[in-house]
């Protein structure tokens, strides 16, 4: 069975358009939710992966909605394909266990993770501008 998996980081954004794109590619049944990247809990990826069969496929749009953690993308990924379960990033293709998907693989989640870190960074230096500049600025 073909499976898809949604997520936004915040409750302002959409999960149309992802599961769309799911539908399109298959996916007979969808998981979403709106979780930040910097929470651990995800009930519904939870959910799913403990339904997720050999030879099952699990379908997302992007390699950052599994996770932007190199450490956490590999090890989540490799758990799936030693399940004998398919692992399609819509974007990337269908990821193998050979050592150009591996390493393929690494580099994606490496951007990723430098990605976050850098939206991270930059809201920071955007806080610190502002209650600099601002005395009426609430961090909240």
């Amino acid at each position: 069975m073909k499976f898809g998996y949604a997520r936004v980081s915040t409750n302002e954004q959409e999960l149309a358009s992802q599961i769309e794109h799911l539908r399109n590619a298959g996916a007979e049944k969808i998981y979403s939710e709106k979780f930040t990247d910097t929470k651990r809990e995800r009930p519904q990826l939870d959910e799913l992966l403990k339904v997720l069969c050999p030879a099952d496929e699990l379908i997302v749009t992007k390699l950052d909605r599994l996770s932007r953690s190199v450490q956490q993308g590999t090890a989540l990924i490799s758990e799936l394909q030693a399940r004998g379960i398919v692992v399609n990033i819509l974007n990337m293709g269908r990821i193998d266990q050979s050592p150009n998907g591996t390493l393929m693989l690494n580099m994606f989640l490496a951007f990723a993770q430098f990605e976050r870190d850098m939206i991270v960074q930059r809201t920071q230096e955007g806080k610190e501008y502002q209650r600099q500049h601002n005395p009426n600025f609430r961090d909240g």
